[in-house]
């Protein structure tokens, strides 16, 4: 397969703050600087992988507790009433508020774990790019589409959990009623944390190395 034209063989970088091209001289001379934002400018994400990978398996673990777990509990009237994310979709369904209930489960449990999925396919293909599967430039281009699809859902994860602090601090009934955050919350306020820092610490450039620049 023949070598694509890459910026980086041909002695340009992009800032990541400000994006100005700029032409750089071969690498492992001195610490090299943005002229316009002053950023600090890196080939690539120092130990990218490392990090995403970490998180990744971190997301994975407090995934289940945040499903299993109840996200908040409505005491009413003296009476405890622990919800996970899952039975508040159901209630919501049965309400028949399913447009909310539909928001809340995509938010809720589907975008971290397409988040978490994506981004493990993205780690594994790195991984085996770098033992010498070298993926076709078709297959490298999808994958940076999947990355940017990522970046794009990651911005709508917050939005149940706004829901859920607005909903703590108005609904204060004293003694009739009153709702208190779970572990769950805890859990999923941890995973949407972890995707973002995820998603930030993977460098999108890794897809385009080729075997002899990696080694």
């Amino acid at each position: 397969m023949s070598q694509l034209r890459t910026a980086r063989r041909a002695g340009y970088q992009l800032c990541e703050i400000c994006e100005l091209l700029l032409a750089v001289p071969p690498e492992g001379g001195a610490r090299l600087e943005c002229p316009r934002c002053h950023a600090t400018l890196r080939v690539r994400r120092p130990d990218s992988l490392h990090r995403t990978t970490a998180l990744v398996i971190a997301g994975f673990i407090l995934y289940i507790p945040a499903n299993l777990y109840p996200v908040m509990t409505i005491e009413l009237l003296g009476r405890p009433d622990p919800n996970t994310i899952f039975t508040g979709v159901q209630e919501l369904f049965q309400s028949g508020m399913w447009e909310i209930g539909l928001l809340v489960f995509t938010a809720s449990i589907l975008v971290p774990l397409m988040k978490l999925v994506g981004l493990s396919y993205l780690l594994i293909g790195v991984y085996r790019a770098r033992r010498g599967a070298m993926p076709a430039n078709k297959l490298r281009r999808e994958r940076t589409r999947l990355f940017r699809a990522i970046e794009f859902v990651g911005r709508w994860s917050m939005l149940d959990m706004f829901l859920l602090s607005m909903l703590v601090a108005l609904v204060r009934f004293g003694a009739i009623a009153s709702i208190d955050p779970g572990i769950g919350a805890t859990s999923f306020a941890l995973v949407v944390v972890i995707t973002m820092f995820a998603a930030a610490s993977f460098d999108p450039r890794l897809i385009w190395d080729d075997l002899e620049e990696v080694r």
